[in-house]
């Protein structure tokens, strides 16, 4: 079993979910988390009320984004990172990031239930 977290960008979220349900993977856990990669943050143009002393140092340090992590069988793996890919790959900077880690065991709770049939 592997685990799939991608960081993608938050317009992203809505068309992610729709194209992993339909390929066979609806379940996973989304969260909201805030990030930034070597560029560092991105500027943004602010409101022209602002003078341009009080804007100076303003840098926007950490950009909203979405985490999801799913765990799949190792066979399904590519088939995941494919569909992230497909989706949300726009070609610019903070189109995010895709980890694949390796999972020891699952188990589901409500019926002890281990491995692939916990998934």
């Amino acid at each position: 079993m592997k685990e799939i977290i991608a960081i993608i960008r938050m317009n992203k979220m809505e068309d992610t979910k729709e194209a992993l349900a339909a390929t066979g993977f609806p379940s996973f856990v989304a969260y909201r988390v805030l990030g930034r990669g070597k560029q560092k943050g991105l500027q943004i143009p602010y409101p022209p009320q602002y003078t341009e002393e009080e804007i100076k140092d303003k840098k926007m340090k950490f950009i909203p984004k979405r985490m999801i992590s799913i765990v799949v069988e190792d066979e399904f793996v590519p088939a995941v990172v494919a569909v992230l890919m497909r989706i949300n790959r726009t070609g610019n900077i903070g189109d995010g990031k895709i980890f694949v880690c390796p999972i020891d065991d699952a188990v589901r709770i409500r019926t002890a239930e281990r491995g692939k049939e916990a998934l």
